[in-house]
């Protein structure tokens, strides 16, 4: 083996290979060309003298040798990172880039805020916000930090819960001046209801009493979308009723551009968790962003601490 071939950039990108199973992806992450992905890989694989992918037209796949040596690449890469963490530290000037993806409207509306503060703070420190509401596989895209709503499925990674974000129905006056005010749950079947059209069952709305209480209600419209900021637009222009996150619609209460529909009954509130790339959560700046993220999202409204 020519272990002067064994280079750290080498290494990276077959660990970003490895993980997201696509030359022409980690080309454009890295800014290189695919020809460059294809030699660092060649160089990599000559210096070691064995096979570490499969590569077809179709799919990239490891090698059983490959799915060893992937392993203690990650492990070296986090140490290398770790002690350049450690010598900034020495100098006390925290610096670097950390990734986190976030729910779209909670990201528009409250983190990016505090990630500018998180900045102002840390001016060192670069923040990748990526803003979606698709479930996404944080290694493979290269993220540090998750923000998710709702319930989590298995996962390999590193879970804080942040509480939960509570939810209400609301509606703009101007729309229940001309269609009328629900007074019981029932009510809801002759309403317009503003859907979302990626949250399965969204023509049944459940409902929690003030009492306790559990039932459910017809809930149907002509207006579905697949973003929270699109339904928050169409609640003030009045095109309907609709359950919304408090930290949502919040400055719209405030102002009188909506009001509570159903004051006795509301949906369940929604979990709101933080999710970290277990191999990520040593390194500094990501432990720093975590705890500040921690503390500020409990000033978001709505959102109600475990």
């Amino acid at each position: 083996m020519d272990k002067s071939e064994v280079t750290l950039e080498r290494m990276r990108t077959f660990v970003r290979v490895a993980e997201r199973a696509s030359l022409s992806a980690v080309a454009r992450e890295l800014g290189v060309g695919q020809s460059t992905v294809t030699r660092h890989l060649r160089e990599l694989e000559d210096a070691l003298g064995v096979p570490l992918l499969s590569r077809t037209t179709r799919r990239v796949t490891l090698t059983e040798e490959g799915g060893g040596y992937y392993a203690n690449c990650v492990q070296i890469l986090r140490l290398v990172e770790q002690a350049g963490d450690e010598a900034l530290g020495a100098r006390g000037a925290p610096a670097g880039t950390i990734r986190i993806s976030c729910t779209a409207a909670l990201g528009v509306l409250h983190v990016s805020r505090l990630i500018f503060a998180f900045q102002d703070r840390y001016p060192e420190i670069g923040v990748d916000l990526s803003l979606t509401d698709e479930r996404i596989d944080l290694v493979r895209e290269g993220v540090d930090i998750a923000l998710r709503l709702g319930p989590l499925s298995d996962s390999s990674m590193k879970v804080r819960s942040l509480g939960e974000s509570r939810r209400l129905l609301v509606a703009a006056p101007a729309y229940l001046a001309k269609r009328g005010r629900p007074s019981v749950p029932e009510d809801l079947s002759s309403h317009e209801g503003i859907r979302m059209s990626n949250i399965a069952g969204s023509d049944r709305l459940v409902l929690r009493g003030s009492d306790g209480s559990h039932g459910e209600a017809s809930f149907r419209g002509r207006l579905r979308v697949d973003h929270g900021l699109a339904a928050r637009e169409a609640l003030v222009a009045g095109r309907g009723i609709a359950p919304a996150h408090r930290w949502l619609v919040d400055d719209l209460l405030a102002d009188g551009r909506l009001e509570i529909v159903l004051r006795g009954h509301a949906p369940p509130s929604v979990p709101l968790s933080m999710l970290i790339v277990p191999e990520r959560a040593g390194i500094s700046r990501v432990r720093m962003l975590v705890e500040f993220l921690t503390e500020g999202i409990g000033g978001i409204p709505g959102i109600d601490r475990s």
